[in-house]
């Protein structure tokens, strides 16, 4: 049986339309929107404001929540799935997408958090996304994400 793991992806944008992407850390030009998993106990939304606070620094306060989709999944590739079974025993993730948009009169975003998932942020017109920025198997969700919430074809 295939398992899936719980996780949220803010879909941030500034009322001018620009949206939130955030380059890795570990990996330099893979840009990504802020997301993490649902840690047990924790309702979706609890887990949207965390790993907002914790990869951004953004706090719930600071953006509105316009609406989200859920359903979007995608398995590890192979290589990642040995590791990942280990750690949270699943085979990929499923994702719910938070629509946020955020208020004007919000700080500037920081990704200098501890522990630092991003090194850098960039705000972009959704259409401006690339998906080469992104590992081959993320990039199917990442196509209907921007398809559902902007109407971009990528």
């Amino acid at each position: 049986m295939v398992r899936f793991r719980p996780n949220v992806a803010a879909v941030m944008v500034k009322p001018q339309g620009q949206l939130l992407i955030c380059e890795r850390w570990t990996i330099p030009g893979a840009w990504q929107f802020p997301q993490g998993g649902v840690d047990d106990g924790e309702s979706l939304e609890q887990a949207l404001f965390r790993e907002v606070r914790e990869e951004v620094g953004l706090l719930p306060q600071h953006y509105e929540v316009l609406g989200c989709r859920a359903g979007y999944r995608y398995l590890y590739p192979e290589d990642v799935r040995v590791k990942k079974m280990r750690k949270h025993g699943c085979h990929g993730q499923e994702q719910t997408y938070y629509h946020c948009l955020l208020k004007d009169d919000a700080p500037e975003v920081n990704v200098n958090q501890r522990p630092r998932e991003f090194g850098a942020y960039r705000w972009i017109m959704p259409e401006e996304f690339d998906l080469e920025w992104l590992p081959e198997f993320k990039r199917d969700v990442y196509r209907q994400v921007m398809m559902d919430f902007f109407s971009v074809r990528l």
